[in-house]
């Protein structure tokens, strides 16, 4: 049965179109896949359907119904919830208060004990019994706060439930609990509208796809008619044989070494060296370190013992501070948090360094100058926005990911670090992504990247180390240099072929 059906659907941020006659249908019981480039209309499409935008024309029907949604309550009150990526829980209140949020408004004497049994009930009923109703919110995993989150829609009774890039924040063991968890919705008849980049996800665990491309529909076809080079091209008229970009590598001395580092006290020793030119990976599993070496390089971790060598010279940065005036960017896996100021233009942050080489000596900003670089960077990585003036937070994520690249492409950084540079960035993007990445190794920068997708190691690393349990289990490159091998390695495993 069709449980939603958007037809016709349109909609304009001051004259530019966003949606441009969009059509999407789901049904009862089903993962319907919502794929599509960063800006092609996908976030826009579901704010419509729940309240937070009003279209301009076309049609909503739910269950066959013609309905009028005008706000968030409008969506609830029709059964549709939407789980984003910033949860929208309150922290400070338990886990029970949450799930169970709405009766609070309503009653004025509140009857906690029962509110607990029903929110237990409803967590035992989605297969996480474990996850105490009478907890703080706040001191739950990320995993655990997404299940309370959906738990809270079903407590409305919700049957069309859209999740928004759910396993950006999980772990593979946590991603497989959701998908568990989504099997038991789609059973109980649930209609749930799947936004990821993942293409394994959408693979795995959708029925159907609808892909958007320039805010207008492409099609849907069932998952199984479709592999992953054929939804590429749908998504952005590339081959997925296009995706890495070849590159001629010119590698250099030696810039960056590590010498029998050790971040914790009896932490494993750590050696690494990367040279000019070069892109060396960093593998392994989540947990496995590779964050905290990165971040030990900027400064942003202390140091327990060992050495650091920068063009042969000892280095000991204290803050981040020291490695940028060093020559040494770096771009954090959280960018929300860390990468980028959503509260400020694109230009503001694309200028936002100790070393900007658009700057007076008494810190004042080239106007004129600085605009006409960053203009020029913004179209070299074909940045979609009105203007530079915009906030950074109104871009989307492949967008915030290219602003958050800019401010060490202005700098002239010598050694950058790339934390799961393409997380949560389309395939469009991240293609984008890898010219540039290419284009500065080929300038003789010396890029660091760690990377949870085995495919993007493979296809952008002249080396990749992997790490296991805080220390590298081996270097892979060439014919090694394979998805069997990295498994391996990252496992704990020495076996490689």
């Amino acid at each position: 049965m069709e449980r939603l059906s958007m037809q016709g659907i349109s909609k304009a941020f001051g004259g530019i179109a966003a949606l441009r006659g969009a059509t999407f249908s789901a049904r009862a019981g089903e993962v319907h896949a919502l794929m599509g480039e960063n800006g092609a209309g996908k976030s826009t499409l579901m704010k419509i359907l729940s309240g937070a935008y009003h279209h301009d024309g076309g049609d909503i029907r739910i269950d066959g119904t013609p309905v009028g949604i005008h706000t968030p309550q409008d969506a609830i009150s029709r059964g549709v919830s939407v789980i984003y990526q910033e949860f929208s829980l309150a922290r400070h209140l338990t886990v029970a208060e949450n799930i169970l949020l709405d009766r609070l408004g309503r009653q004025r004497l509140i009857d906690h004990r029962a509110l607990e049994m029903r929110a237990a009930e409803l967590l035992a009923e989605m297969g996480f019994p474990e996850i105490d109703p009478r907890g703080t919110v706040g001191d739950l995993p990320v995993a655990f706060q997404q299940v309370v989150e959906i738990c809270k829609a079903l407590s409305r009774e919700c049957s069309i439930l859209v999740l928004d890039e759910p396993t950006a924040v999980l772990t593979t063991y946590e991603a497989e609990k959701l998908f568990a968890l989504v099997g038991r919705l789609r059973a109980r008849g649930v209609c749930i509208i799947y936004i990821s980049h993942r293409l394994d996800e959408v693979f795995a665990l959708c029925d159907r796809v609808t892909v958007l491309k320039d805010g207008a529909t492409v099609g849907t076809w069932p998952v199984a008619e479709l592999d992953h080079e054929r939804l590429t091209n749908l998504m952005i008229g590339r081959e997925l044989s296009d995706f890495f970009p070849s590159r001629e590598a010119q590698i250099g001395p030696i810039i960056l070494e590590l010498n029998q580092l050790m971040l914790a006290p009896g932490a494993p020793a750590l050696d690494l060296a990367v040279r000019r030119g070069e892109v060396l990976g960093i593998g392994g599993l989540v947990g496995a370190g590779r964050t905290e070496v990165l971040r030990a390089i900027f400064g942003a971790d202390p140091i327990a013992d060992g050495k650091i060598l920068l063009r042969g010279q000892p280095f000991r940065p204290h803050n981040p501070g020291d490695a940028v005036r060093a020559g040494i960017g770096l771009v954090p896996e959280d960018r929300k948090q860390q990468g980028v100021l959503l509260d400020l233009p694109i230009l503001t942050n694309a200028l936002m360094t100790p070393v900007n080489p658009h700057l007076w000596r008494l810190g004042l900003l080239r106007d004129r100058r600085e605009r006409k670089a960053v203009r020029n960077l913004s179209q070299s990585l074909r940045l979609k926005a009105a203007s530079l003036d915009v906030e950074a937070g109104t871009l989307s994520g492949g967008n915030q990911q290219k602003v958050a690249l800019m401010k060490w492409l202005v700098s002239g950084c010598e050694v950058l670090l790339l934390d799961e540079p393409t997380r949560g960035v389309d395939v469009g993007a991240k293609v984008e992504i890898y010219r540039v990445i290419n284009e500065l190794a080929a300038q003789g920068t010396a890029v660091v990247m760690v990377s949870s997708e085995m495919l993007e190691l493979i296809g952008m690393c002249d080396r990749v180390l992997v790490m296991h349990a805080g220390a590298i289990a081996g270097e892979l490159a060439g014919a090694s240099l394979t998805e069997e091998n990295i498994i391996e390695l990252a496992m704990g495993r020495e076996h490689v072929h």
